[in-house]
């Protein structure tokens, strides 16, 4: 059986969307990141990522984790690579090149991508792009991101999906990373085919089960 230490609200959306692709049973422990709560070590504290019951599991203190029957990983990327690749079917590879494309593309998406959308993001869901000051990060962080984007255009341009033209876990893996900049609308009008992909994958029946499920989950 298929453990998942983490909750929606996290890094870990990427894995339990491809949970709800392959319709894989498993059982969630609810782990939060410490920083959500006042004193994370408190008594009475619900289980987060500095409590010592998970820090046994992943010394790390990061979710998502999972511990499927023995095997525990732990980074958000490697999980549904390998859990597609486990499970089999269309969203994981069908040979060594496509496996080695899904991993360029999930890695491209974290090195590239990630950190200046991610601070995108809190700078939206912040409130800061109201003031001058916050404007004109968004405006330097637009501009990193564009290169990146730009890549990630022309791999879209001629093809639906990012590897062997149809959806895989590659998808599931840029497009929650891209799903951080899309908060800021003028990323995507620079970007519409970059827009239009991420709208497509989104508006699969896994992906609104998830976020559901997501927007659900307690604050």
């Amino acid at each position: 059986m298929l453990t998942v230490y983490g909750v929606y609200r996290s890094r870990a959306t990427r894995l339990f969307w491809l949970i709800e692709e392959l319709g894989i049973a498993f059982t969630q422990v609810p782990v939060i990141q410490a920083y959500r709560l006042d004193d994370p070590m408190a008594a009475d504290a619900p289980l987060n990522t500095r409590s010592p019951d998970f820090l046994r599991v992943n010394p790390f203190g990061a979710i998502p984790t999972i511990d499927d029957d023995g095997l525990v990983l732990h980074e958000s990327l490697a999980i549904p690579l390998y859990l597609a690749k486990k499970h089999g079917g269309p969203l994981g590879p069908a040979d060594l090149a496509e496996d080695a494309l899904m991993l360029q593309w999930s890695l491209f998406a974290a090195t590239e991508i990630e950190a200046n959308a991610l601070k995108l993001y809190y700078l939206c869901a912040e409130g800061r792009l109201d003031h001058e000051a916050g404007k004109a990060v968004a405006k330097a962080l637009v501009r990193l991101l564009d290169r990146p984007l730009k890549a990630l255009a022309a791999r879209l341009a001629d093809h639906p999906f990012l590897v062997g033209d149809r959806f895989t876990v590659a998808d599931i893996n840029v497009a929650e990373i891209v799903r951080y900049a899309s908060s800021h609308a003028p990323v995507m009008h620079a970007h519409p085919v970059v827009a239009a992909w991420l709208k497509h994958c989104q508006a699969r029946p896994a992906f609104q089960a998830m976020w559901a499920r997501r927007e659900a989950e307690a604050l």
